[in-house]
């Protein structure tokens, strides 16, 4: 398929596309530019995806140009079916002019995609650091991410196809809870490493924080991964029958909609953001509206809208008596009772 065969504007709908995703996508363009012509096939089994997989990540580094975004600003995929070349952009070779610190984080940002499986560790991008290397007088700069404790357990237990035990301490229990899980992903999303596994224990696929396992033990059971199974894509998936919350929400607090993953947000008249979202646990929303206080209401469903009332409560027990309105999650008690 010829450049000009293939659409800029590849889907009406709107894709969310994880950081995981991105980070894969910035290191796929480099080894493309270094091998122009290469098969597909290769590209694919090198990064560990599916050609409809290939397909869709191809359609966004459609998107990809610099300002001012005109039609020669961006990168272009000839793609035959077979093979693909990248075309860049004239604008992508006009030298750069960084500062020290926005030097020091493109290296440090280079570094880390470099550690994205599939990364060429030999190709242009390592050659550019290098050189950058030099000219920040900062040579040998290492980026690792912390491993957690158990996670090379869990990466051996998803090479061999064995389940696992574990002992897990999700973030709305106060105890751990003792799983039998099946990983069928291990991967790093967001600076945390996380497995996805079929838990028996729910008895459906799960997404487990590799740092919340407390212990790992071997169960010598093997398991075969479905042929249906779709990857990792998402730090967090909510499932269909999740509550919705709709929850209004104060300048202060319009953070919370570019940290959490919200379904959908529209900015009312008042300032405030209303913002709609499922949750999995009610503790997480719990603890959400405590540390929000005044600044979040939630708006339906109306048996939410107290949700907050008892665990301030219990954070004022800690601190013993205080006088109304003295303590900071007394405040927080009235506004979740619409005092």
């Amino acid at each position: 398929m010829a450049p000009s065969d293939r659409c800029r504007v590849v889907s009406t709908k709107p894709r969310k596309v994880p950081g995981a995703d991105i980070q894969r996508i910035l290191a796929l363009v480099p080894f493309l530019v270094a091998n122009p012509g290469v098969e597909k096939v290769v590209v694919a089994e090198r990064f560990g995806l599916t050609l409809d997989e290939l397909d869709a990540d191809l359609d966004l580094v459609l998107m990809i140009g610099v300002p001012p975004f005109s039609g020669g600003d961006y990168i272009d995929v000839d793609d035959d079916g077979e093979h693909i070349t990248l075309l860049m952009a004239d604008s992508f070779r006009r030298p750069v002019r960084l500062s020290p610190a926005e030097g020091l984080a493109l290296l440090a940002a280079g570094r880390a995609l470099l550690a994205v499986p599939g990364a060429d560790a030999s190709g242009p991008l390592s050659a550019a650091l290098a050189k950058l290397e030099v000219a920040l007088g900062a040579p040998e700069l290492v980026v690792s991410l912390a491993a957690p404790t158990h996670l090379d357990a869990v990466r051996d237990s998803y090479e061999r196809q064995e389940r696992i035990e574990i002992d897990y301490l999700g973030a709305a229990r106060a105890e751990p809870t003792t799983r039998r899980i099946d990983p069928t992903a291990v991967f790093c999303a967001v600076g945390e490493w996380y497995v996805e596994a079929f838990c028996h224990h729910a008895d459906g696929e799960r997404l487990f924080r590799i740092d919340r396992i407390r212990a790992v033990r071997p169960t010598r059971e093997r398991f075969v991964p479905p042929d249906d199974l779709a990857p990792a894509l998402e730090v967090y998936r909510p499932r269909a029958d999740d509550p919705r919350v709709t929850i209004d929400l104060r300048p202060r607090a319009h953070w919370v909609a570019e940290r959490y993953p919200v379904e959908t947000q529209t900015q009312r008249d008042n300032g405030d953001l209303r913002v709609r979202i499922a949750v999995t646990e009610r503790a997480f929303l719990e603890r959400l509206l405590v540390r929000l206080g005044p600044d979040a209401r939630v708006v339906e469903p109306a048996e939410w809208r107290s949700v907050a009332v008892e665990p301030a409560r219990r954070i004022l027990a800690r601190y013993g008596a205080a006088p109304l309105g003295n303590h900071p999650a007394q405040a927080d008690v009235g506004a979740a009772e619409g005092e």
